[in-house]
């Protein structure tokens, strides 16, 4: 099996953070799955493309960065089930489908990461999520050295969660998913921004929409280091939403089972005059405040800070907290947000504005409320 010693991460996470980790191991076949060393949950990390992943840590753990490659289309009287390795690359495996004529999938596309990370986030973008299509997962399991077969029912799947962030995080690694999509298939246009289409407007129509859409407010990580939406966004109750909404009338809110109502993470980051916003080397982006960027740090911490900066103004406005999507990785493996400490916090001056960071002085400034 391939694998390196002392390995640089930089070019392996899309925050462009400096990192290097003791030895990755790249497993491209069951036989070399079980080849992997014995190796404990909390020192071990799997990674995908990194477009999910900060290090925080110039060091991080053992690295195992899956290999399994292929895409496989089985075709059945009503639908098409399409299995893929893990290390293809999601949005090329949206334009094969729509290649093919398999339709369903327009709405992810352009979602940066692998097809094995997919099931771990349940990714999900303009009113889909994977979980609307997942048959089934293959999964290697670490201990008993063998592999298994989860049904989308296992895998336990829900709002930017799965089975493998909780009962089985870490215990093992996704080598497949297999996709079962419809022939019989209808645009998806519910979602703000996609309800401009007309309602024939053809999925190749749909996915173009999605892409102008995606990049009209979403750097390019190849241009702009970032990992794309850093916070998820929050569930609140019905109750809290009545409180919110009597002050904030036009807050943006979207039902969901069980009487709670999610609300839009980007907007409560705005109203929080942090939409542009700038610290030294790092700063949230100027069109979409969901997402945080890196203009030249090395260090992962200091990510961290700007994070936990927008946590605390948010939470102080509207006593709502904002948890990363963004996984946290540290020289011990993968940590929660909640226990990191800031390495450089930032704080407010005195007369409560936003601290600037165009500045040598290294104070912070919001950016332009035109955005």
């Amino acid at each position: 099996m391939h694998s390196k010693l002392n390995y640089a991460l930089q070019s392996s996470n899309s925050f462009n953070i400096k990192a290097n980790c003791p030895q990755i191991y790249f497993p491209s076949s069951f036989a070399e799955l079980q080849q992997l060393p014995e190796l404990t949950a909390k020192h071990c990390y799997i990674l995908g493309e990194g477009t999910n992943t900060l290090f925080v840590e110039p060091q991080a753990p053992i690295i195992i960065q899956p290999k399994f490659t292929g895409i496989d289309i089985i075709e059945q009287d009503d639908h098409f089930v399409v299995s893929i390795g893990a290390a293809e690359n999601w949005h090329h495996l949206v334009c094969f489908c729509l290649e093919q004529g398999i339709y369903g999938l327009e709405n992810l596309a352009l979602i940066p990461g692998s097809v094995g990370a997919a099931p771990v986030q349940n990714i999900g973008a303009y009113g889909v999520e994977l979980a609307d299509y997942c048959q089934e997962v293959q999964w290697y399991e670490f201990a008993s050295k063998t592999m298994h077969v989860l049904t989308k029912q296992e895998c336990r799947f829900a709002y930017r969660d799965s089975i493998f962030k909780q009962e089985r995080y870490n215990q093992g690694l996704i080598t497949q998913v297999t996709l079962k999509l419809p022939k019989a298939w209808q645009a998806n246009l519910s979602y703000a921004g996609l309800d401009a289409l007309a309602t024939d407007s053809t999925a190749k129509q749909v996915m173009a929409q999605v892409i102008a859409l995606r990049s009209s407010k979403l750097p390019d990580p190849k241009e702009l280091a970032n990992a794309g939406s850093f916070f998820k966004n929050p569930i609140v109750s019905a109750a809290d939403f009545a409180q919110l909404q009597q002050q904030y009338p036009s807050m943006p809110h979207y039902p969901q089972p069980n009487d709670q109502i999610k609300l839009a993470a980007a907007w409560l980051i705005e109203q929080a005059g942090l939409k542009g916003f700038r610290h030294h080397h790092v700063g949230v982006h100027r069109q979409q405040a969901l997402v945080l960027v890196n203009y030249g740090s090395d260090v992962g911490g200091d990510i961290v800070s700007l994070a936990k900066y927008i946590q605390r103004k948010v939470a102080q406005q509207f006593s709502v907290t904002l948890i990363p999507e963004v996984r946290m990785i540290t020289e011990q493996g993968e940590r929660s947000f909640s226990s990191l400490s800031d390495i450089n916090p930032i704080r407010d001056n005195t007369n409560g504005n936003s601290v600037n960071a165009n500045s040598t002085a290294g104070n912070i400034t919001n950016g332009s409320s035109n955005d």
